[in-house]
């Protein structure tokens, strides 16, 4: 099981991440974040190279979201595997799950966010997700948090 959201606060501009994964390791493999560019989770069967790549992608090539997973994702194999969303320092987002994605799975793009998840016990945890991020107030950090326990 993993789950994740990204999420920018539009009141300082600060993007950040939250995961929680049965797989060891996930912080080093897994979460993404450059400032002033954005932030990428990769999870399922990782690729830990892919964030750094889109992020880079957003920073140098100066591309919105979806093109840059869309180019980063078409240059590295074994994509069906992938699940991936990005977030970029505007608060645009980007997500894509590919076909062979472990398990029940789902992503789902939401008001500055976007979170995904493989392995879980219904779809219905992600959009529990991106709702309490939504309607929670405070610092991103605890807006994230609160998307954490939603998926609870």
């Amino acid at each position: 099981m993993t789950f994740s959201i990204i999420g920018r606060c539009q009141e300082t501009g600060q993007v950040g991440i939250a995961i929680s994964s049965s797989s060891i390791a996930v912080g080093a493999r897994c979460p993404w974040v450059r400032a002033g560019v954005g932030a990428v989770a990769t999870q399922n069967i990782t690729l830990p190279a892919l964030g750094p790549q889109i992020l880079d992608a957003l920073e140098q090539g100066q591309l919105p979201p979806a093109a840059a997973l869309e180019r980063v994702l078409s240059a590295n194999g074994w994509s069906e595997y992938r699940q991936v969303t990005v977030i970029d320092s505007h608060g645009q987002v980007a997500l894509f799950t590919g076909k062979e994605a472990l398990g029940t799975h789902n992503a789902v793009a939401g008001e500055q966010c976007a979170a995904a998840g493989n392995l879980l016990s219904s779809q219905a945890v992600i959009a529990a997700m991106v709702t309490a991020f939504e309607q929670a107030g405070g610092h991103l950090a605890d807006r994230l948090l609160a998307a954490m326990h939603a998926a609870m």
